[in-house]
């Protein structure tokens, strides 16, 4: 079971989401590359939070696809553009992670691959070996 440390020695997370992440040995581990706010097709969502709907959608059909769900994420790195897009961020990360609390780092970045995305997600996960 992986651990979720939040001690008193260190400052506590600004919103939902662990300092720390422990994985217990014998676990496999997924590393998903960044998830960008695109279709099946390749078409890039208008706007933000249509972005950021589909790049958390993203993340989660590969987390299913290597038998995994939101609650063995370790760790999410979110690239946003815009700062102003902080906040609306935060209430679909919380919403897409039903609960889960990997350890989270949020960046505001100069730019993406494609000067239309807005954010990308990107996600290291880990679940006990059967």
């Amino acid at each position: 079971m992986l651990e979720r440390l939040n001690p008193a020695s260190a400052p506590a997370p600004f919103s939902r989401y662990s300092q720390a992440v422990l994985v217990p040995e014998n676990y496999r581990w997924l590393h998903i590359s960044g998830q960008v706010g695109c279709d099946l097709n390749q078409k890039l969502a208008t706007g933000f939070e249509a972005q950021a709907e589909l790049a958390w959608s993203n993340l989660v059909a590969l987390l299913t696809a290597g038998g995994m769900s939101v609650h063995d994420l370790v760790k999410v790195n979110i690239l946003l553009t815009r700062a102003s897009d902080v906040a609306a961020s935060r209430i679909i990360r919380d919403r897409a992670l039903h609960g889960a609390q990997p350890a989270s780092t949020l960046m505001v970045i100069a730019g993406l691959a494609h000067p239309d995305m807005l954010i990308e997600v990107e996600a290291i996960a880990a679940k006990a070996a059967v």
